[in-house]
């Protein structure tokens, strides 16, 4: 999978727009919704070696560190790379797909997958090899867009609260889809897939469900909040490796 070209789903063109829009602390989704109960289950683990798949421009293996994990990132974007070796010299960034880790079997206590799911196009693949480097009794931490949200056909036309933009019915709910999204100077390809489908890769690599949760909103603007809370379109998942 290392062949593949790392703009093909828009992220390297849109590397800088990114950088420059999580310079104070990360979107509403990120700061207000899913950082508190992600950092929760993690505090919640024996500190150890954390891998962060998809890890952007680093700034979940930062705050990873801040909890005392040994942290490694990749991504296959070398402008976040770039930016995450900029701001943290002590963790790990590495160039590389999830489809195909650069790392040894049983490398990891955590792997954290952070709203990186929906970017990758084998992900059944990239499950496995989350597994495959995680070790016996590790967990797999996963925030994801929520399939109903990403399939907005069970509720016709209707506006993204992160972006404001008119979102298109994807067409029936089982039915995989990639759509281009463009806000703030972003073109992104993200995944719809029926939640079923991740379940089913995660549970078939012999991994075992530990935590689910469609987590509030802990602060941010009083409008956001009440948008989110009548369409909420995030969740989050925990993984152990027998």
């Amino acid at each position: 999978m290392t062949h593949r070209d790392p703009d093909e789903n828009g992220w390297a063109s849109s590397a800088a727009a990114w950088i420059t829009a999580n310079q104070d602390g990360g979107d509403f989704s990120r700061e207000h919704v899913l950082d508190g109960p992600m950092l929760a289950r993690a505090r919640a683990m024996d500190r150890g070696q954390a891998l962060d798949v998809g890890c952007g421009e680093g700034r979940f293996c930062r705050m990873l560190a801040a909890q005392g994990f040994q942290t490694t990132g990749l991504d296959p974007v070398p402008a976040m790379l770039d930016a995450a070796r900029a701001q943290d010299t002590n963790a790990t960034y590495v160039d590389g797909f999830a489809e195909a880790l650069p790392f040894d079997d049983n490398a990891f206590d955590l792997v954290v997958s952070y709203l990186s799911l929906i970017d990758i196009d084998d992900a059944e693949t990239a499950i496995a090899e989350m597994a495959r480097v995680l070790r016996p009794g590790g967990r797999i931490l996963v925030a994801n867009l929520a399939s109903f949200a990403t399939s907005s056909s069970n509720f016709g036309r209707r506006t993204c609260a992160e972006t404001g933009e008119e979102l298109r019915p994807l067409g029936h709910y089982l039915r995989e889809e990639k759509v281009w999204f463009e806000w703030a100077g972003l073109r992104i390809r993200n995944w719809h897939r029926p939640l079923s489908r991740y379940m089913q890769w995660f549970i078939g690599h012999g991994l075992v469900l530990t935590h689910f949760d469609e987590p509030q909103p802990t602060g941010g603007p009083a409008d956001r909040i009440a948008a989110y809370q009548n369409m909420p379109y995030l969740m989050m998942m925990e993984w152990r490796k027998p």
